[in-house]
Parts: C-alpha cells; structure tokens; sequence
C-alpha cells in the first residue's frame, strides 16, 4: 500500500506504531532523544537522509494542536535542527509535517519528517 493510499485510509485516534516506539515495544535506534521528542530513521526513506522528530506527547494532528503545546512544537524543531547538523545536512535539508488525510498524514501522531542530502523539487508531490 502507498503512502498516499494509507492517508486516505488511516484514522485518528487509538494507539499507533510512534507510540509503541516511544514506549520500547518495537526496538528502534534513536538518532536523539529526551522527555519531549524522540528522532529515528524513516523506514520508508525518501531522501538519503530522512529521520522523523516524534513528540512524546501524542498530538494527532498539527491542526489539533493547543496552545500549551508551544514549547513542544518550537522543541520539535529546534531538535530537527540540531539532528539534521549532525547527520551532515549543511548544504539544506526540508522539514515537512503532513496533516490530516489531504494532507498525506498515514500516521495520527504529530510528527516531523526531515529530508535531505538530494536535491528537493517543488511544488512536492
């Protein structure tokens, strides 16, 4: 099943894979992590380089996002920043949040995808 085809099919609400990682149910190696977000490899890379920033705190969507969940989000990126230094992304790199089923969103769980060492085009898919 594509990308595309599990956003038009994937639900809000209940458990997902991002919180079985959070937890340690399904064993991940962690290119960061802290008591706000944790940072692991796109298993369906789309980019040389291509990690996602969860955040601990199950957000469903950015457009359900609250108020008291600023310092998550302005974490979120700063830690995207700091993991795409590290993995060498200097020349650019693009951070992209998908949301809700138009917007390509196949996990209810807020997060980051962060894609570089290729050239990127625009407008993407």
């Amino acid at each position: 099943m594509s990308e595309t085809d599990k956003a038009q099919t994937s639900t809000p609400g209940g458990d997902t894979i991002f919180g079985k990682i959070i937890r340690g149910e399904i064993p991940t190696n962690f290119l960061f992590k802290d008591d706000v977000c944790v940072v692991f490899n796109d298993i369906s890379a789309q980019a040389p380089v291509h990690f996602l920033v969860v955040p601990v705190k199950p957000i469903e969507r950015l457009a359900t996002a609250e108020d008291g969940d600023k310092q998550i989000l302005g974490h979120l990126l700063l830690v995207a920043k700091r993991v795409a230094a590290d993995q060498g992304l200097d020349e650019g790199y693009r951070v992209v949040i998908n949301d809700g089923r138009l917007g390509g969103q196949s996990v209810y769980h807020l997060h980051l995808h962060v894609l570089g060492k290729r050239q990127l085009g625009w407008p993407p898919g």
